[in-house]
């Protein structure tokens, strides 16, 4: 039975992960009370102690305004963390599969950017996120980087339970509408990642497989447009909003200044994953229902 070592396990993906990994061995799930990422000698002693044969790292700096006052603490999670995990792995002969972001481009390009396209990040966050895929890549260990884009789900803070919270609360919504992305449910990540790990299991992917991969739900949106669909969506099941009259109005990124620029366009091409795994990538709208559905099965707040 192989060990599994899983990193951010009460984050929006660990939290998915720690279902989708059972199955193939003994999940050692860990956040930030078990091991702080910020001190690679713990890091270190810790891969040591429980000699993973998979590490899972979805672990991250995420409070991308506040990277900007914090970069050190961003570089050392997001950037350095990474590397020491990759230097164990590559000790160890051990997977590692770890998660990136779109924010490592910088948003200029008019279509999907590939996984060839050069990287530019304009904000510290997206800056300490490629620090750590290189470091990933530099290592020379067996190492699958998966970079997605606008993460949410039914687990942890995100942007679907915020329009939720703010439709029932507001009669007005100011929704920057000039950037563009694909919504990525946190189980579509944690699923594709399973499936990923039983092709390499049934066939064990030499080297050419390694490397770095898009991995997004499929189409195209702007923030804008998918507030109102999140809003649409919830209707079907709050009496409340469903009465209420809302008005979400499209506004310009300069119309809502915030410390981190943010990547004009975040579209990702998933072709390379596609044909290399043979995943399916469901249209967003369709994991955004289904978890708007279940948000309303399982709570009476589902903003909460």
């Amino acid at each position: 039975m192989k060990t599994i070592l899983l990193t951010g396990a009460n984050g929006q993906v660990g939290w998915e992960l720690q279902r989708s990994l059972a199955s193939f061995g003994r999940v050692i799930a860990i956040d930030q009370a078990q091991l702080d990422l910020s001190q690679p000698d713990s890091i270190r002693q810790f891969v040591r102690e429980c000699q993973p044969d998979i590490i899972v790292n979805p672990a991250a700096y995420t409070a991308v305004d506040k990277a900007e006052s914090e970069p050190d603490l961003a570089m050392a999670v997001n950037g350095i963390a990474p590397g020491i995990f990759a230097e164990e792995a590559k000790r160890l002969g051990a997977l590692l599969i770890h998660y990136s972001t779109d924010y490592v481009y910088d948003g200029s390009k008019s279509t999907p950017y590939t996984e060839a396209d050069p990287s530019n990040p304009q904000s510290v966050y997206g800056k300490t996120k490629l620090a750590g895929d290189v470091a990933v890549g530099a290592s020379g260990c067996k190492h699958l980087i998966l970079r997605t884009s606008w993460v949410y789900g039914v687990h942890g803070a995100n942007f679907v339970r915020t329009v939720l919270r703010l439709a029932r609360e507001r009669s007005e919504l100011r929704i920057v509408a000039d950037q563009f992305g694909a919504p990525t449910n946190s189980r579509l990540l944690a699923n594709s990642t399973a499936q990923i790990l039983q092709r390499w299991q049934q066939k064990n992917f030499d080297g050419s497989f390694f490397g770095i991969y898009h991995l997004t739900a499929g189409g195209r949106t702007s923030w804008h447009q998918y507030a109102e669909e999140i809003v649409r969506l919830a209707r079907q099941y709050d009496e409340a909003l469903n009465n209420k009259s809302l008005i979400i109005h499209p506004i310009a990124t300069e119309e809502y200044p915030l410390p981190a620029k943010r990547p004009a366009n975040s579209e990702l091409s998933t072709d390379k994953i596609k044909q290399s795994f043979g995943l399916f990538l469901p249209p967003w709208q369709d994991d955004l229902a289904e978890c708007v559905r279940e948000l309303y099965s399982t709570t009476s707040s589902p903003s909460q």
